[in-house]
């Protein structure tokens, strides 16, 4: 049985990739390639491969039927009703991630119903991978001369000194993560959504976690002013039926893995089929690698529209945490001299 669906799934694979070989994407009425639409990058493969996987690109039949049955079943135990006090617990002894798990007794704690890492392993050209980049390991190469790599989602999470030292995402400014990017990744918790517009002369990218919009200036130049705005200066032309987007420029608050200043991205947007929108990247900082490398993904059509991301608790809650960190401040000031004259 086991041989009979693999030679199953091998031939499936087979006769997809002659279809995606034999399918042309459609134009937009000034001649591009048509990306445009609603479009979702959730899925259960995480950005870097779990060390135990080794060098292995893709699952087994057999794993891929475990991992998104569990999520099937996590699914189930969310719909119960659970008591507001108490976490949630999963039947058959499955292991709730902590996210889920602690939805019942943590104020404002989601649930399975509302955190949305996909229900589906990723698929690129029907074989599902086990990591979303593809280095021989699925794991970043190590960086150059021993320099650190920052916290992926950029710094600032420790400081409480004032507004601007709090990270962008908490204060609402841009999301938290790295779906808008570049390069852009589901973040593992929901609003993995996209909406794609075009013109002759851009390309927008409207990513739902947090009201973010990347515009792409088609057969442009890179600016040359040193401004660095949020997501970077993206410039784009197509290669065939390919959109190329080049993005230079990128802020230190907007970090890749410790890499802003000389930090090159070069992203590839190709509809591979009708209901699926193949993204590939390149990361290049000669300071920080030896030597380019990326991933890729596929992203998948969203069932419904993207409405307004209204973010707006770190607007509300600034106050609160700064003030408690000047609580904290004066606390120990006032502790200090009573420590020293008890020596």
């Amino acid at each position: 049985m086991k041989h009979v669906l693999i030679a199953t799934l091998a031939a499936a694979l087979a006769a997809g990739a002659a279809q995606a070989q034999d399918w042309k994407a459609p134009r937009t009425p000034f001649g591009q390639p048509d990306l445009q639409g609603y479009w979702s990058n959730s899925t259960l493969t995480p950005m870097t491969r779990r060390p135990e996987l080794g060098e292995r690109l893709t699952f087994t039949p057999e794993e891929v039927k475990k991992l998104e049955q569990a999520v099937v079943e996590e699914v189930e135990a969310g719909n119960k009703p659970t008591d507001p006090n108490a976490p949630v617990n999963a039947p058959n002894g499955l292991e709730l991630r902590p996210e889920f798990a602690a939805a019942g007794g943590d104020v404002g704690g989601y649930n399975r119903g509302w955190l949305d890492p996909g229900h589906q392993v990723m698929r690129v050209a029907g074989q599902p991978r086990t990591s979303l980049l593809t280095t021989k390991n699925g794991q970043p190469p190590p960086r150059r001369n021993g320099v650190a790599t920052n916290e992926r989602y950029g710094g600032g999470l420790g400081s409480f000194d004032n507004p601007e030292n709090r990270p962008l995402g908490e204060r609402c400014v841009i999301g938290f993560g790295r779906n808008a990017g570049p390069p852009m990744f589901p973040n593992g918790f929901y609003n993995n959504n996209y909406h794609i517009v075009q013109t002759p002369d851009a390309v927008a990218i409207l990513v739902e976690m947090a009201h973010d919009t990347r515009v792409v200036r088609l057969n442009a130049k890179h600016r040359t002013d040193g401004v660095r705005p949020y997501f970077g200066d993206s410039i784009g032309w197509w290669d065939g039926d390919t959109l190329v987007v080049e993005t230079t420029h990128i802020p230190e608050a907007q970090a890749f893995m410790g890499s802003w200043k000389d930090l090159k991205v070069t992203e590839r947007f190709t509809r591979a089929s009708k209901n699926r929108l193949r993204y590939q990247f390149k990361v290049e900082d000669p300071t920080a690698w030896n030597e380019p490398w990326g991933g890729e993904y596929e992203f998948s059509p969203l069932e419904g529209v993207i409405y307004e991301y209204a973010c707006h608790e770190g607007n509300y809650a600034l106050p609160g945490i700064l003030a408690g960190a000047r609580l904290q401040e004066k606390e120990r000031a006032e502790a200090a001299p009573k420590a020293a004259g008890g020596r």
